[in-house]
């Protein structure tokens, strides 16, 4: 969403509005409909920053909270919007209001502010109005954001390491190289019979005194083209599929996409929705590569075959899952069992990561640790010829 400054007349006055809007004409139609004249707007310049995010989380919390109290949902957010201090959110919680009040649900309020609210709330929020269960819906959505959330943050967390011990060895090895070892090369420059490590210590300290103004400026371009590289898809893309070849690596991350599609079919099929229709939405969460497949699981589920099967033919199951799936089509409680699955992956997956970390990272610290260690040692051997052609 974007912020506008909106100059309006109203009781015959001029003032100034701030509006949040997707566009400037919805933000024209937002002040028009408080029966204010519109005489300009502009669109607000972002500096300092990005804007303040609405607090998707919070706001269901308090939704849920005055549901369960009896609130029908048209007076649960006029309380919000009564009790919330922040313009932005403030605005946000009017377009809902504004939508309620010309008497669409509350999934189609959320559907006209697509930036803010998922598609998956949205369906959710839908579904939920049917069986009237809409505090029950939007708790299961709030415990599987949170599920997501945590499992980003597992995977985030296990990767931030690597990178801070790279980042270190990175600028202990530029003091070395740029500070250190030109100190030192004159000392060995005098040496009559020089090895082979103080010749490539006085060759790389003459090499920074001429050069080193060259070598600091291709240093920053290299670390800058390469943080940019690292930020482009075409490069995400290509070292994803180098790193897919690897069996162990690749077999995680497909547990990772089956966690997130089979909790999200279990939240759609709880709500009420069909099996086709959660099917077909969970599809638009998947990466690239699995939609074709899940295309054949919808052809072959409309034509009447079992989920179970389908799933496990076009692998997007395992043989536990699989399993798991048809004891919950022969019951009817297909819509647990996915939930079941997705927590049985996210066990193993905690498994994995925890494998992951104990292995890597002691493997990460002995390579910086010796690429570091090789540098000192360069510069003592020198010193220990010298010592010993002294004694």
């Amino acid at each position: 969403m974007k912020t506008f400054d909106v100059t309006l007349l109203l009781d015959g006055k001029s003032a100034v509005q701030r509006v949040r809007a997707n566009s400037a004409d919805e933000a024209k139609a937002m002040v028009a409909a408080e029966g204010a004249l519109v005489i300009k707007i502009k669109a607000c310049q972002q500096w300092g920053g990005r804007a303040k995010p609405f607090p998707l989380t919070l706001f269901i919390q308090e939704l849920v909270a005055l549901l369960e109290a009896g609130l029908v949902v048209v007076e649960a957010i006029e309380a919000l919007y009564e009790s919330c201090r922040d313009e932005m959110q403030r605005q946000v919680l009017q377009m809902l209001l504004q939508k309620l009040y010309q008497g669409c649900q509350l999934s189609q309020a959320l559907a006209a502010q697509p930036l803010l609210f998922p598609a998956l709330l949205v369906s959710t929020v839908a579904s939920s109005e049917q069986t009237g269960q809409l505090a029950t819906a939007l708790t299961r959505f709030q415990f599987y954001e949170k599920r997501i959330e945590i499992l980003r943050k597992r995977i985030r967390s296990t990767l931030l390491y690597p990178c801070v011990v790279l980042s270190v060895g990175g600028l202990i090895m530029f003091f070395l190289l740029g500070f250190i070892i030109p100190r030192f090369s004159v000392v060995f420059a005098g040496m009559k019979d020089p090895s082979a490590s103080a010749q490539f210590i006085v060759w790389w300290g003459k090499l920074v005194e001429q050069q080193g103004l060259i070598l600091l400026v291709i240093t920053l371009f290299a670390s800058t083209g390469l943080v940019f590289l690292l930020r482009s898809q075409l490069i995400k893309k290509a070292l994803m599929g180098v790193l897919m070849r690897i069996p162990q690596l690749k077999m995680q991350f497909e547990l990772t996409v089956l966690v997130r599609f089979y909790r999200t079919l279990g939240l759609l099929l709880q709500g009420g929705m069909p099996a086709v229709d959660a099917i077909s939405m969970t599809g638009s969460l998947l990466p690239a590569d699995y939609r074709p497949r899940l295309a054949g699981v919808l052809n072959e589920v409309r034509a009447g075959k079992a989920i179970s099967q389908t799933l496990d033919c076009y692998q997007l199951t395992t043989p536990v899952a699989a399993r798991l799936l048809a004891v919950g089509e022969r019951g009817g409680e297909l819509p647990a069992m996915c939930e079941r699955i997705a927590a049985f992956y996210d066990e193993s997956l905690e498994r994995a990561i925890e494998t992951f970390s104990k292995v890597f990272e002691p493997l990460l610290m002995l390579i910086v640790g010796g690429m570091v260690g090789l540098v000192v040692f360069l510069l003592y051997m020198p010193i220990f010829e010298m010592a010993g052609s002294l004694s």
